[in-house]
């Protein structure tokens, strides 16, 4: 190696153990930033929300309506979705929303941006598409999560914003549980919301529904399986033929789901909380076992009362 290719390599490794430092100050300032953020608990709700639910089909039709079940009379809600819609996608109305029209053809559809911007919600539910890291490296995530956090404040600054963590296929080559294990930190912390943070002057809470449908599927195994969920996949829909759907809830992951927005919204327990709940038509939502939804149940409050980033005190 001649002296001059030898500089330019000391160059390089100089520059990227620089790089290497910034990044590490950055994250080390976020995290602290997001400590400070979360240290006081939300206050816990009086009375009945308004809530705006903005995402996809890993939102849908059925579990705003179970959440509005379990939370009771004041309740309300609106929503705009697609498939697999990005935040940016949302946003930006020159970008297509896929499947904008059927997931939007029922009476709790209102257009996000006028919906947001009317200050008429105490709750803006945000739901980022996965893959997270597909959403991450192209859509901007948080820089878009941002945005509809700060549309929300300046309508309302008492508003609480939430970033609704989800989940990825179950068939995941790295494994479902260590997907969501690892990437509460890796993405939806460190790449979306804590970045977001950056740009607010008020904390983004999270509803941790990954976290919960991990915590869940663990302890039903550990029960040796339950009368009607054996494993994860007894949470999620499946194919006309059978097949199992790897991303999108049944009526039972539905349920465990809207607790979930329950126990963080509304600052409750869920503990004997109704499990014979509707759908979105009307129409009888399958029941989890009175064994089951006690074990949701449980399990719900514990994950939530676990991660201060919900709001909620411990």
């Amino acid at each position: 190696m001649s002296q001059l290719t030898r500089r330019a390599a000391i160059g390089v490794l100089s520059l990227a153990g620089a790089y290497g430092a910034y990044r590490y100050l950055l994250n080390a300032r976020m995290l602290e930033r997001a400590e400070a953020l979360y240290a006081d608990p939300l206050p816990r709700p009086e009375t009945g929300m308004t809530v705006f639910h903005l995402g996809h089909s890993l939102v849908g039709r059925d579990m705003p309506a179970m959440l509005a079940q379990l939370a009771g009379a004041g309740h309300g809600y609106h929503s705009q979705l697609g498939w697999g819609t990005s935040l940016k996608e949302h946003w930006e109305p020159e970008l297509a929303i896929h499947g904008f029209a059927q997931e939007n053809d029922h009476a709790a559809y209102r257009p996000a941006r006028q919906a947001i911007a009317s200050g008429s919600y105490d709750s803006v539910i945000l739901t980022e598409m996965v893959e997270i890291s597909d959403a991450v490296r192209y859509h901007e995530s948080a820089e878009y999560l941002a945005r509809w956090a700060g549309l929300a404040w300046d309508a309302n600054p008492q508003a609480r914003i939430y970033l609704y963590e989800t989940w990825h296929h179950t068939d995941d080559d790295k494994g479902w549980l260590y997907r969501i294990d690892s990437d509460l930190r890796a993405y939806w912390q460190d790449k979306v919301k804590y970045p977001a943070l950056g740009k607010s002057s008020a904390p983004i809470h999270l509803i941790p529904a990954g976290q919960v449908k991990a915590a869940f599927v663990r302890a039903a195994e550990d029960h040796g399986g339950l009368g009607d969920v054996a494993g994860v996949d007894d949470l999620f829909a499946r194919h006309p033929d059978g097949r199992p759907d790897t991303i999108h809830f049944n009526d039972l992951g539905a349920y465990l789901v809207a607790l979930t927005h329950f126990a963080v919204l509304y600052h409750r327990s869920p503990l004997g909380a109704p499990f014979a709940l509707l759908r979105a038509d009307g129409t009888a939502a399958q029941a989890p076992t009175p064994q089951t939804a006690a074990l949701m149940q449980e399990i719900v409050w514990q994950v939530v009362l676990r991660h201060p980033e919900t709001g909620v005190a411990a």
